[in-house]
């Protein structure tokens, strides 16, 4: 036990340094992420070291199960490749552009309709598609308005990462847990809408009142360039995001399987905008800047993780903390054990940590089962802005603003996270407890 815990603990310190100090890792020509090559090098040690049955690991890693980490990656791909083709054709850009027309002089308007805009939007992309996109346009809309950004990004920060929480696909670790546990999207969706709006307004009303100030100065008038770059694929993506969707809601009730519904929507598209671009004989340069930017990192790190949360599991160290916590109240203690422990480790490692930790509990079945299965989630996904360690999100976003000029260091992260989070986490916690 005592290696392989050992490996887990300086593969989550290396992560959290890295995250704060060195970001990339240059070799040559080649950069990457440095969390993620931490994250392998870990899972590799254990491997060499035969801290893991590779019999089990290979039979994970090919069951048909739902749970397989490998469905569960190509699910939340091809979900990103539809957004984030939508993003390429100008369709986000264009929201924002009309959001602030809308709000004209008034910040209180502006800020109002941003929020409402970018929790609608998270709905049905996810949390880092909209923070990618909209994150250089508020900073360019705000320096050319003569306004402060803060507000703005903070504001969408939190929209974006409290609002993943409605549906299964917002969020990898939703799809992760909620896929674990066979979860569908129907009954995901029936717990988790009302939990997420509770927070998502007590969010909103912690962060008005930190910027009130702020709000009060009018903005100067700005011309945004924010136009669609081709209508008819604008059309196709939205018809592709949409029947997704859909299909992902009734799908299983047929016996599809989510990852195979996202999948075969992601490829027809990606068919038929080639097609388009081959019948007017113009490059598919959507197609492949969307490709590019799909976040084909998780892929190395999803994996690694699985690898290393399997040798803590075949160690004992997950049914020790199963012992540990229990099913006393398990809306309380997973919610908030999973809320600051994606702070330690990051969000999508803890819920592959915790998914065997909820084993024992979740068998019970009831009340017991829902309640620490779905804290779980939320925790994974509130504890998204409580440090930027929490998620992939947070380490997105404190590089676009560092980019973008804008000074906003680790302190100022947890201080506006530390007063909007954790009243959020009690309320979302509280309506859930009702709900379940």
């Amino acid at each position: 036990m005592a290696f392989s815990l050992i490996v887990a603990i300086l593969v989550s310190v290396g992560m959290i340094v890295s995250i704060l100090k060195f970001p990339r890792i240059k070799l040559g020509r080649l950069s990457f992420d440095a969390y993620w090559a931490i994250s392998l090098a870990g899972a590799f040690l254990l491997l060499v070291s035969g801290k893991v049955n590779l019999k089990n690991l290979a039979a994970s890693l090919t069951e048909s199960s739902p749970v397989n980490p490998i469905k569960i990656l190509l699910l939340f791909l091809s979900m990103t490749l539809l957004s984030v083709f939508l993003d390429e054709v100008g369709f986000f850009r264009y929201l924002a552009s009309k959001t602030l027309k809308l709000a004209k002089h008034s910040q209180v308007k502006l800020f109002v309709l941003l929020y409402v805009v970018v929790s609608i939007l998270t709905v049905f992309t996810s949390n880092d598609v909209v923070i990618l996109t909209f994150t250089p346009f508020l900073c360019y809309f705000a320096k050319h308005a003569g306004i402060r950004e803060l507000p703005y990004l903070v504001a969408e920060f939190v929209a974006a990462n409290t609002m993943s929480m409605t549906l299964l696909i917002g969020n990898p670790t939703n799809i992760y847990i909620a896929t674990t546990y066979h979860i569908g999207f129907g009954e995901y969706a029936g717990v988790m809408i009302l939990p997420t709006l509770a927070g998502s307004i007590v969010a909103f009303l912690i962060l008005f009142l930190i910027f009130r100030k702020d709000l009060r100065t009018p903005a100067a008038a700005v011309e945004l360039d924010a136009t669609i770059t081709s209508k008819p694929e604008l059309i196709l993506g939205l018809v592709a995001l949409g029947t997704c969707t859909i299909l992902l809601a009734v799908g299983p009730y047929f016996g599809l399987e989510l990852w195979l519904i996202s999948l075969c929507s992601a490829v027809i598209l990606f068919a038929a905008v080639a097609f388009l671009s081959a019948l007017h004989k113009r490059k598919p340069t959507e197609l492949k800047h969307a490709f590019l930017r799909a976040p084909w990192q998780l892929v190395p790190f999803v994996l690694s993780m699985f690898v290393i949360v399997q040798a803590l599991s075949e160690a004992g160290v997950t049914d020790a903390l199963s012992s540990l916590f229990g099913s006393e109240q398990p809306i309380l203690r997973y919610g908030v054990s999973s809320f600051f422990a994606s702070n330690l480790i990051n969000n999508i490692p803890m819920s592959v940590f915790f998914c065997p930790v909820l084993g024992p509990v979740a068998s019970l079945g009831g009340t017991a089962a829902k309640g620490a299965v779905f804290s779980t989630i939320v925790g994974s996904n509130l504890g998204a802005y409580l440090t930027p360690v929490g998620a992939l999100a947070g380490i997105l976003w404190m590089s676009l603003l560092k980019k973008q000029g804008v000074k906003f260091g680790y302190l100022d992260f947890v201080r506006y996270g530390a007063a909007v989070s954790i009243p959020t986490l009690v309320a979302t916690l509280s309506v859930l407890s009702l709900v379940i």
